[in-house]
């Protein structure tokens, strides 16, 4: 027992340390190279780091490694969740269409009022993609108590994205053409449309309802055996339903509101942390899925920046090349999800 206590501490604090590496290595990517003593000037201040570099560090690539950050540990508690609830490996924001009623919650306030800075319309654009987000995950849920099938539920989950993507579609038609471009442009993902104010605004919103996620893990480790046995165990399944449904809708809600559509890390990470791990205990996975997920979505920042000298490629397309790969080794190895 001691020994596989310290073999999970060491586990930890390697990902902790790939975790810094990898922070710092995106804060120092972009058009411009920020050479590693200057982001320890700006980490420590104890010599004052060059204003160009300052500026450059604290009003640009700040705001978007944190969003990365964010956005990867949101989205792979999320799946999580999902995955747990849905008792399916193949659970995600993306794949059960939550990332997409959070999209149409964007799409009606960009695309019907025009209401498009960010900086001004935090709250409205959160608020919208929380709200289009829990109606999905609503839907998906009332299903699920019906239907125990978890393929049935995944072609239900890729016909509402179907139908959102619509209805959106009709939007676009509608809207006028320049915010019809600002919302293709937020479709393909970004990190960098956020300012260092809406970090402010969204770190402690994530770092709270990640932590609520936490402290529902004895509960949703009585869920593994099955719902028979956790209702044998006192667990209330309506009201574990109705916690989890609040905390995956913020998370995804949130996110989504300002990366746009973010696919395949809410699906993986979960399992790379299981692989990890080799365990499927809550109070392990949760925390292992937030660092993880923090590493994998830094990393792709980082490869948007790296193959092309001017601009950046789209986020998703990165998370998908990860991601992917992941999901076909799960459906490989799960081959009753495709029966």
């Amino acid at each position: 027992m001691k020994n596989k206590n310290l073999k999970i501490y060491l586990s930890f604090f390697i990902l902790l340390i790939i975790l810094v590496v990898v922070l710092l290595w995106d804060l120092s990517t972009g058009n411009a190279k920020v050479p590693f003593n200057e982001l320890l000037k700006f980490i420590f201040p104890w010599e004052k780091s060059s204003d160009e570099y300052y500026v450059l560090i604290r009003e640009f690539r700040f705001s978007r490694v944190a969003m990365a950050f964010i956005a990867g540990t949101a989205l792979s508690v999320s799946g999580l969740l999902m995955q747990t609830i849905f008792r399916n490996p193949l659970a995600g924001p993306y794949v059960l269409g939550i990332s997409s009623g959070a999209g149409l919650g964007v799409a009606l306030v960009v695309l019907g009022t025009g209401f498009l800075s960010f900086s001004l319309s935090s709250i409205t654009i959160i608020f919208s993609a929380i709200i289009g987000s829990a109606a999905v995950l609503l839907i998906i849920l009332a299903i699920s108590m019906r239907m125990r099938d978890t393929v049935s539920i995944l072609i239900i989950g890729i016909l509402l994205s179907g139908v959102i993507g619509s209805i959106i579609s009709i939007l676009q038609y509608y809207a006028a053409d320049i915010n019809v471009k600002s919302y293709v442009i937020w479709t393909m993902g970004s990190l960098s449309s956020v300012s260092f104010t809406d970090i402010k605004l969204i770190f402690p919103i994530i770092l709270l309802f990640s932590f609520a996620a936490f402290i529902l893990s004895k509960k949703l480790n009585l869920l593994l055996p099955g719902e028979s046995f956790a209702i044998t165990m006192g667990v209330n399944l309506k009201v574990i339903r109705i916690f989890t449904f609040i905390i995956v809708s913020i998370l995804t809600g949130v996110v989504t509101a300002f990366c746009g559509p973010l696919g395949f890390i809410g699906i993986a990470v979960p399992h790379i942390a299981r692989w990890l791990f080799n365990s499927s205990n809550h109070f392990l996975i949760i925390p292992a899925s937030f660092i993880i997920g923090g590493i994998v979505m830094l990393f792709s920042d980082i490869l948007t920046h790296v193959f092309v000298s001017q601009g950046i490629i789209p986020v998703n397309a990165i998370t998908a090349i990860i991601g992917a790969p992941v999901v076909v080794w799960i459906v490989v190895k799960n081959k009753r999800v495709i029966v």
